[in-house]
């Protein structure tokens, strides 16, 4: 588990409660001197009541809550634009407080409410396929910015009226996310906590393009459902779409997708598949795909490609997504169409582009990451 440092002398900036976790906020509390309980009263005030003044937190004494007045605050991101597509999708776009702006998006369901959240201000990965890569890089988001995200969604969802709730919530948005290791982690440990928002394990789903020392740091302090972004069969085909695999390379990938599950029964991986005409769309494509996850307990996302300005890729036609799912089928793979959703409004997978402020040498970061340093 991180370990978590409170400066609470007086010179000290506010520690933002947004920030912590349940251990996050006890070893807060135990800093100035408080018992852990205050810890757990004021996880719940926040997330399950939705409260941002300490004020009215009435189960606090007066005294605490003039203390914690004084070397804490609740700050958000806030919602600088909303937009609704015309089959229920909503997208936000988040301000934070240096300017820069993520999107965040609800995808409304006959039996759920899957909202995408981002864990980075753009991202670092220059994935070939993906919108978001185009915008650069400017930094990781912050715990309090990342569980955000929920915070105003369910904000959002409950001042429309419209009786949707967030059911599902997917790591899918702009960025990696373990690249944003200690930050995401707490946001996690917040979804999944029952004096948070109480989500099941198995509704929460962080996407990765494949960062395998992460994923294996993954295994020992979470258990939310992975997906991986594989999206070709062939180490050169994926070396052009997703760059990272030069580094860790798709079996090296697959592998550490194993030692995610093992020992949990019952549980897979799934595998994000973007379709790309002529490129990885082909019969013998789908073999090979086979082949690969022969012996991963595993579930196929196949996903149309959304285009998006100065792409060099198409969307493989509906005929070839057809045939390319019914061989998976045919050989025991279980395998799904996602149907493309809010691209009205720019809001379906790989359309996220927010606002960035790109202030990192793409070549400078790879080459950081590669080496490990992330």
């Amino acid at each position: 588990m991180p370990t978590y440092t409170v400066d609470t002398a007086p010179h000290a900036a506010p520690v933002n409660l947004f920030d912590l976790d349940l251990a996050g906020m006890e070893g807060f509390f135990a800093r100035i001197g408080e018992k852990p309980f205050r810890a757990l009263q004021v996880v719940k005030w926040i997330h399950q009541h939705g409260v941002t003044d300490i004020a009215q937190m009435t189960n606090l004494s007066k005294e605490l809550r003039a203390r914690l007045t004084a070397s804490a605050c609740l700050t958000l991101p806030e919602i600088a634009l909303e937009q609704a597509s015309a089959d229920g999708t909503r997208k936000w776009l988040v301000r934070l407080h240096d300017g820069n702006c993520i999107e965040t998006v609800f995808i409304p369901e006959h039996d759920r409410g899957t909202l995408c959240i981002s864990s980075q201000v753009g991202c670092v990965l220059n994935c070939t396929f993906c919108s978001t890569a185009q915008q650069g890089f400017n930094r990781n988001l912050t715990t309090a910015e990342i569980i955000g995200q929920l915070f105003l969604a369910r904000q959002a969802l409950g001042a429309a009226k419209d009786n949707r709730v967030v059911s599902n919530v997917v790591m899918m948005g702009m960025g990696e996310p373990l690249l944003n290791f200690e930050n995401v982690v707490p946001a996690l440990n917040l979804m999944l906590d029952d004096n948070a928002y109480g989500l099941s394990k198995r509704r929460v789903t962080l996407s990765t393009a494949g960062v395998v020392p992460a994923l294996d740091r993954l295994r020992e302090v979470s258990d939310v459902a992975l997906a991986v972004s594989l999206h070709a069969t062939r180490d050169e085909l994926r070396d052009e779409l997703v760059p990272l695999n030069k580094k860790y390379p798709i079996a090296e990938l697959l592998a550490a997708c194993r030692r995610y599950i093992a020992d949990k029964p019952h549980r897979s991986i799934t595998v994000e598949y973007v379709m790309l005409d002529g490129i990885n769309d082909q019969p013998q494509h789908a073999r090979e795909l086979v082949r690969l996850l022969k012996d991963l307990p595993s579930k196929v996302n196949l996903i149309p490609f959304n285009p998006f300005p100065n792409s060099r890729y198409q969307r493989s036609s509906a005929e070839a997504i057809d045939r390319f799912q019914n061989q998976l089928i045919a050989a025991g793979v279980i395998t799904v169409v996602r149907r493309t959703r809010g691209d009205d409004i720019d809001a379906a997978c790989g359309q996220l582009a927010g606002q960035v402020r790109d202030r990192t040498s793409r070549s400078a970061r790879l080459m950081r990451v590669a080496s490990g340093v992330l």
